[in-house]
């Protein structure tokens, strides 16, 4: 990190954009909150009136997506092993939402990056990292569903 990445002014449109994230990610998080998790492991996201998973009634196996919300709602009630049996991607997402939140939030209230400024491969990484564990476990509960 140099000095420049910690100590440079973030200009108001950065600000606002650090804010605004923060905003998004608190409403999700509080969002999951809200809504109760489904014993079912999957199907939390119906009680925002969405329909049912396309992907799985289409081909009767659950979407590498399945139980993202309902991994949510447990993540934020600190349920993290009902969380992971319900999608470990999600409970990922949700560490992380829940990290950036206060992370965002005090950078644009502060003018200044706390700690050092995101960049863009570290993004790419996480993504990366993310999509491959959504993925390898989906394959893997394909994989055991079928026995």
């Amino acid at each position: 990190m140099t000095e420049s990445d910690s100590s440079a002014r973030l200009t108001l449109g950065q600000r606002l954009m650090a804010g605004t994230l923060s905003l998004a990610l608190v409403t999700l998080l509080g969002l999951a909150a809200w809504l109760r998790p489904s014993d079912l492991g999957l199907g939390t996201h119906q009680q925002l009136g969405l329909p049912p998973c396309s992907f799985r009634f289409l081909v009767h196996t659950r979407c590498p997506t399945c139980g993202m919300t309902t991994a949510w709602a447990h993540a934020v009630r600190g349920q993290v092993a009902e969380g992971l049996r319900a999608n470990a991607g999600g409970v990922l997402l949700a560490a992380l939402a829940a990290a950036a939140a206060p992370w965002l939030a005090l950078s644009a209230a502060r003018g200044r990056w706390l700690g050092p400024r995101p960049r863009i491969n570290a993004l790419a990484v996480l993504s990366v990292v993310w999509a491959a564990v959504v993925l390898v476990e989906w394959i893997v509960r394909l994989y055991f569903m079928s026995k």
